[in-house]
């Protein structure tokens, strides 16, 4: 089983983190077994379950590149201003 990066983990609600600790415990248990077949199926679940933690990691990030692009340009303007 592939675990999710902890970025990613750190932002899954209680209810989906709940979730994927309980899928990749199954999926560690059907590796265990041998049951190569029944986890992938489980992979699958828990790909589909992180994606809204995805999001809203790519989120974040476009809210960080905002801020960053806000504070150069009024960086650019005070260095206008003095000259």
């Amino acid at each position: 089983m592939r675990h999710c990066s902890v970025q990613v983990r750190g932002l899954l609600t209680r209810d989906e983190l709940d979730r994927y600790n309980a899928l990749m415990e199954v999926g560690s248990y059907l590796e265990s077994q041998q049951q190569y077949d029944l986890a992938y199926t489980v992979q699958k679940e828990v790909d589909l379950l992180i994606l809204p933690a995805i999001e809203r990691l790519k989120e974040k990030s476009r809210d960080r590149d905002r801020a960053t692009a806000e504070f150069l340009k009024s960086l650019e303007a005070e260095q206008e201003e003095e000259e």
